[in-house]
């Protein structure tokens, strides 16, 4: 059987990025599985494992990457660093024909680099097999109550990126003391069910639609809502969920009753531009609009939630909009603005428990198609080019290649 030697590249990106595809353990259990496999660590400064944690587990550490022939990373590897003829796996943000990154889907079909998008890795029914979502909505969440605290200086919480891992951010629930709030969370996916994990853990009860929008509580209560909980067609007809996938333009948003009544929201759910906002921005200057914080996870600008007028990071993860300016102003600064955090990179927060669980999908999920037998053609579906071409799938991204930024 062929050799094969996988490397654990660095995160060249600015700004770099802690998370990894394996952790030291799981590359250790790789060379216990994949026998015919090397796994070897590109050396980091940055990554949320530091390096002696891999060679404890028997990893090497190494610079010079150019024998391996699979290269994994998380985020866009920068032109630069491109090593021709190798297969890489990592989030290439390309399949969207994103403008910012056509310099490096050109620079791949060039080096003739087989390249394995993440985001493209589904099963025969279009399930992704990995993602960082379930992170993002448990970070998310978590902000939503840290901001809370800051808000209305009733308590502090440490930041997650401050904690070790998730055991660690837990520790904090204790300090969590709400009124009797109303929260609406949105989306029923990876990220709505990571947000939901938090909830439940501060015991906060789940309520159907219809009694969040009629009744009174004296403790806190929150809302899953699905799209069908928030969009008539504007045909009148019932709603169907494959129209609204396919045609979200044909439906009008209905959110507004829950806006009403909601003192915070959670933003979790996929967002189409063709699909209309959850409300509009003269919406928000309504007096019936009882909404003061925003966590948008899925932070689209200008997209499902106006008042995500810009992304946020790490350090400064919020701001207030102003209503009446439509325009940012600093966080909690006049309490008739809404505090918004959109921080666009959710998981980095908790790098650590991050990467363990995407690290597990992808051992257990791509690299059986990876290294032995891709029989259900799980890679050949994921992968974007190979050999200087753009694979079947990925065609209509032709005219996207074939442009030069000016």
């Amino acid at each position: 059987m062929r050799k094969i030697k996988l490397c654990i590249i660095s995160e060249g990106k600015s700004p770099m990025d802690k998370r990894v595809a394996f952790t030291p353990r799981q590359a250790r259990d790789i060379m216990k599985k994949y026998p015919q496999v090397k796994v070897v660590c590109q050396h980091s400064r940055v990554r949320c494992f530091k390096d002696e944690e891999y060679t404890a587990e028997g990893i090497s550490i190494v610079t010079d990457i150019f024998d391996c022939d699979i290269l994994m990373g998380i985020k866009e590897v920068p032109v630069s660093n491109l090593i021709g003829g190798k297969i890489y796996l990592f989030f290439s943000h390309t399949i969207k024909a994103q403008p910012y990154n056509r310099k490096l889907l050109q620079t791949i079909l060039k080096k003739k680099i087989q390249l394995v998008d993440y985001e493209a890795l589904k099963d025969k029914k279009e399930n992704r097999l990995v993602a960082f979502g379930r992170y993002a909505g448990l970070v998310g969440a978590y902000n939503l109550f840290w901001v809370y605290g800051q808000r209305y200086k009733s308590y502090v919480l440490r930041r997650a990126f401050q904690c070790e891992d998730f055991f660690d951010l837990e520790m904090e629930f204790t300090k969590i003391k709400l009124p009797p709030v109303k929260i609406i969370l949105t989306g029923t996916g990876r990220v709505g069910n990571g947000a939901k994990e938090i909830l439940g853990c501060l015991n906060i009860q789940r309520v159907s639609a219809q009694d969040f929008l009629t009744n009174q509580y004296d403790h806190p209560v929150y809302v899953q809502l699905t799209s069908a909980d928030y969009h008539i067609h504007k045909e009148g007809k019932e709603f169907d969920r494959n129209e609204f996938h396919d045609q979200p333009e044909n439906y009008a948003s209905d959110f507004l009753k829950y806006a009403y009544v909601a003192d915070m929201l959670i933003a979790g759910a996929f967002w189409q531009p063709t699909a209309p906002q959850l409300f509009s921005k003269e919406d928000m200057r309504n007096p019936d609009f009882k909404i003061k914080i925003i966590a948008d996870i899925s932070c689209d600008i200008n997209g499902s939630i106006p008042a995500t007028i810009k992304s946020t990071d790490i350090n400064n993860p919020v701001f207030d909009y102003n209503p009446l300016t439509e325009k940012d102003e600093p966080p909690f600064s006049n309490t008739k603005n809404i505090t918004v955090m959109a921080v666009d990179n959710l998981p980095c927060e908790l790098p650590r428990s991050a990467s363990e669980d995407f690290g597990r999908d992808l051992f257990e999920r791509v690299l059986p198609a990876l290294l032995l037998d891709d029989k259900d053609n799980i890679i050949e579906r994921a992968s974007l080019t190979r050999n200087g071409e753009l694979m079947p799938d990925f065609e209509y991204l032709k005219e996207y290649v074939s442009k030069t930024d000016l």
